[in-house]
Formats: C-alpha cells, sequence, structure tokens
C-alpha cells in the first residue's frame, strides 16, 4: 500500500506540474516596467522587483529584453518573443512566440554566428537571404560559395549560396541553415524556409509560434 500510495503521489505531482505550465509573451515595456501576456489571458502591466503575478515576476529590464522569473525558474525574455514551460514536455523543442507589426510583419531581432541581426518572417523565401552589409557585418565568408541569379523586386541580382553555423531566434538555436547572400542591400535578413522548415508553425490572428521540431 506504501509503495502505491508514492506512485500516486508522484502521479498526482505530474499532472499538477503540466496543468500548470506557463506560457509567457512580452508584448510591450516602459521604464521599470513590462506588459505581459500569461497563459494567453489579458495583458498584464507588471513592476520590476514587484509581486508574482500567476506565478511570473519581472526581475529586471535591460534594453529590449526582460528577466523573468517564471514558475522559480529564471528565463530572459526579449520584447515581441514569448517563453513556454511546457516546451520541454513536447519532444524538447524550444518554443518562440512572435508579435506581428503595425503592416501584419513578424519582425524579430536574432543573430547568425552570434552577431544581431533583424529578421523578418517571409514564408516566400526559400533560403534565409541576407543583403550585402549584413553578411559583412557577420564575416560570411563567401570565397567558396556557390554564385546564382535570384529574381526580386527590384529584378535580376546576384546571389551566393552559403550555409550558416547557427541561426538564433529567442530561445531557439538552428545549426547548418543555409542561406543567400545578396549582392544588394536588404532592409531586414528575411527569416525564410531553411529555417521555418525546421519549425511546428501556428499563427493565431497577431501572434505567432514557432516551435523547434529538430
Amino acid at each position: 500500500m506504501g509503495f502505491m500510495r508514492t506512485i500516486l503521489a508522484l502521479a498526482v505531482y505530474w499532472v499538477a506540474n503540466w496543468a500548470y505550465a506557463t506560457d509567457v509573451q512580452v508584448v510591450g515595456m516602459f521604464p521599470g516596467k513590462a506588459v505581459l501576456i500569461i497563459d494567453g489571458g489579458a495583458p498584464r502591466t507588471l513592476v520590476a522587483g514587484g509581486p508574482r503575478v500567476a506565478g511570473v515576476r519581472v526581475l529586471s529590464l535591460e534594453e529590449g529584453s526582460a528577466l523573468l522569473e517564471i514558475d522559480g525558474q529564471r528565463r530572459r525574455v526579449a520584447l515581441g518573443h514569448g517563453y513556454s514551460s511546457a516546451a520541454s514536455g513536447e519532444g524538447g523543442g524550444r518554443v518562440v512566440t512572435l508579435s506581428a507589426d503595425g503592416r501584419g510583419h513578424f519582425v524579430t531581432e536574432g543573430a547568425i554566428n552570434g552577431t544581431p541581426v533583424r529578421f523578418m518572417v517571409d514564408t516566400g523565401a526559400t533560403l534565409i537571404a541576407l543583403g550585402a552589409t549584413d553578411a559583412r557585418r557577420i564575416g560570411v565568408d563567401l570565397s567558396q560559395a556557390q554564385q546564382g541569379i535570384a529574381q526580386t523586386a527590384n529584378g535580376m541580382t546576384p546571389i551566393w549560396r552559403v550555409k550558416l553555423g547557427t541561426v538564433k531566434i529567442g530561445s531557439v538555436m538552428l545549426r547548418d541553415v543555409d542561406a543567400a547572400v545578396h549582392a544588394g542591400e536588404l532592409p531586414v535578413a528575411l527569416l525564410g524556409m531553411s529555417f521555418l522548415n525546421r519549425m511546428d508553425m501556428r499563427r493565431e490572428g497577431g501572434t505567432m509560434t514557432l516551435r523547434q521540431r529538430y
């Protein structure tokens, strides 16, 4: 009987922790305050260093990100991104939540090979696309790259096909991602299908959730 009670207690503990997994999105930031959406509820404004709300506390704020305590764990979440404590229970995939801008575009900060890059999600792009300046800033080596031609809104342009060591968006980081470097400039890097094909994508209104599959 003692053994069975122990098993039952562990099962109840597991179910309780699964049921209370927390999903948090940082949708706004002001001096000393962050606006969060917790478990899909209405936006809440939490003061840095203030009390815990629904298992979430804002510890500190930096430019473009908030250090949060979520269910007892410290997580840094960038503005416009999200974190789900249920991610590890679903195949170990990490999750990032993006918010649409006023034009309906999903633009987010990320990094390529550790260098900060501004991305726009583009499901019409086969590969991640970089402009020449971004590629130079990141240090992309074109000496051994395969050269080709691509059709853009401004006509045909030379491109070089490369493989990026790491591409990171929020808590999601992929390795060995195919990309194209354009001879001309792009206003932002395009987060194309060479990255997105390795995600489970879900869009609900002005929110897009990417869950890493592999």
